[in-house]
């Protein structure tokens, strides 16, 4: 108004022209024009009175912001249904009013149409006047209050359940389950769960900073879990956390927790849940009646409606597969190529022996990566202590050992003759552990390269005799050729038969 009171003076003390005017004021000199004929219509008199400040002197040249500026015969637009179409993707207020002035063509022109519109968008509420893209985020959180489950009837024990809640951007269309914990495995359940709900997956999680979901909060690189981001790339989403410590960043979802807290959590406190499942039974229930029977102030329309409209056409498909948690580990191997998880041990392969490797774990597989490559998959075992080896993992020398069980033996000692399986069936036997006596059931058979199946067998027979049960001692009756060498006379039997008494045999 400073400017109005400066062209009034100029004008009538001074009795200066509309340009003159203008080049002391730095305005246009249509705005001094227009000004001064505003000042006309107005009746106003120089000098002005005491009595009119600023707020009187707008007030009498101006008309009143937000104000109609003349009739019109056209029907007043559905502000609500333009600030819904707002939502769609590619829908802009200049196609809006393309189409509303083809319907009325005594409409509001378009910078008209855009005031009313904005005047009108003003007055939503403060939770509303976030602009949320279809299907774009999906908003998640914990709410603050708990509820206790009986999960003893005989003692009357209590455990406490937490209350996940999630809400999608653009239609609010809010989903809430009740879990034992905040953990990671119970965290990526909820959101698994909840796609599943709504039947497809959003651009973009915004979780806050908690650490089930943020490694490291940062306000220009924040780190996310590795499981959580495995997740949301599996539906082809991302993660967007939130700045630390803004809350209004995910108001939204600020404003559903306390809705299911009221909504929920207080028309339940009278009721008393035997199990998780009932309680997750009765909030379903609960979230029926608030996303598809309660009807949104401003905006005419249900949650399921506003859904159905806006989100559901363009959240993202699902996978065939749901989502599996993982968890990530860092192990190395050792030098018998295997990594330990949970007192089991899986191998790699025996080139990785003694690198550093991350295990990617399931409920029903362990998968095994080294510097981002898939080395090795294998089914999860249980933690006793034994080994899941698979034999393409192992050197060649390993991998033919490995090879050879009792059954084998025995069938490949069979094959060479009745004194080499009985010896050999002898030295296993004898032995505290079978698997003690491969190595020397393996050496004899493999005396047939050098010595033949004949003299193996004759050199068996002769151990048998003589009571020897090692690899060495059939190798020294090869070498020495005793096995083709009469065996000397067998003394008479002694007459008294004991375990401790070996005989004459023994000494031959």
């Amino acid at each position: 108004m400073r400017r109005v009171r400066e062209i009034l003076r100029y004008r009538f003390e001074q009795g200066l022209g509309h340009k003159a005017i203008s080049l002391r004021v730095g305005a246009a000199p249509s705005t001094v024009r227009a000004t001064l004929r505003r000042a006309a219509s107005a009746g106003l008199a120089w000098p002005l009175g005491a009595d009119v400040d600023d707020a009187r002197l707008e007030a009498a040249l101006y008309h009143p912001a937000g104000t109609k500026t003349g009739h019109r015969r056209c029907p007043e637009p559905d502000w609500a249904e333009v600030h819904r179409e707002l939502k769609r993707k590619h829908v802009t207020l200049q196609i809006i009013w393309d189409e509303y002035i083809a319907r009325h063509r005594d409409g509001y022109r378009y910078s008209r149409f855009c005031d009313l519109y904005r005047g009108w968008a003003a007055k939503l509420p403060v939770t509303m006047r976030q602009s949320h893209a279809a299907g774009d985020k999906l908003f998640v959180d914990y709410a603050g209050d708990t509820i206790p489950v009986v999960v003893d009837r005989l003692t009357g024990k209590l455990r406490q359940a937490h209350i996940f809640v999630a809400v999608l951007g653009a239609s609010s269309l809010s989903y809430a389950e009740a879990s034992w914990s905040e953990t990671l495995p119970d965290w990526i359940a909820a959101h698994v769960n909840a796609m599943t709900a709504f039947g497809g997956a959003p651009a973009l999680f915004v979780p806050d900073n908690a650490k089930v979901a943020v490694i490291k909060a940062c306000l220009y690189d924040p780190q996310v879990n590795r499981s959580y981001a495995a997740m949301a790339a599996h539906y082809d989403s991302a993660v967007l956390p939130t700045r630390p410590r803004r809350p209004r960043d995910k108001a939204k979802v600020e404003a559903c927790v306390l809705i299911v807290e009221r909504w929920l959590l207080g028309r339940l406190r009278h009721r008393i849940f035997y199990s998780l499942a009932e309680l997750n039974a009765a909030i379903a229930a609960m979230l029926v009646d608030l996303n598809d029977h309660r009807v949104l102030r401003r905006v005419g329309q249900t949650r399921r409606q506003l859904f159905e409209a806006i989100d559901r056409p363009a959240l993202r498909p699902l996978p065939l597969e749901p989502y599996v948690f993982a968890e990530w580990r860092l192990r190395r191997a050792g030098l018998d190529y295997h990594i330990e998880i949970e007192r089991h041990y899986y191998s790699v392969p025996y080139r990785f022996a003694r690198e550093q490797v991350e295990a990617r774990i399931t409920a029903r597989t362990i998968e095994l990566f080294h510097k981002g490559e898939r080395i090795a998959a294998h089914i999860r075992g249980s933690g006793n202590g034994r080994h899941t080896t698979i034999a393409e993992h192992m050197p060649s020398a390993h991998r033919r050992f490995a090879d050879w069980t009792i059954e084998r033996i025995a069938r490949e000692a069979a094959a060479i003759g009745t004194c080499t399986a009985l010896l050999c069936e002898r030295i296993l036997t004898d032995r505290p552990h079978p698997e003690q006596g491969f190595r020397a059931c393996l050496g004899i058979i493999r005396l047939v390269r050098g010595f033949g199946r004949e003299r193996v067998e004759a050199a068996c027979n002769r151990a048998l005799d003589i009571g020897a049960r090692t690899y060495g001692s059939v190798r020294s009756i090869l070498d020495n050729r005793l096995d083709q060498t009469p065996a000397p006379p067998q003394a008479a039997e002694q007459s008294i038969v004991h375990p401790n008494i070996r005989g004459s045999r023994y000494y031959h």
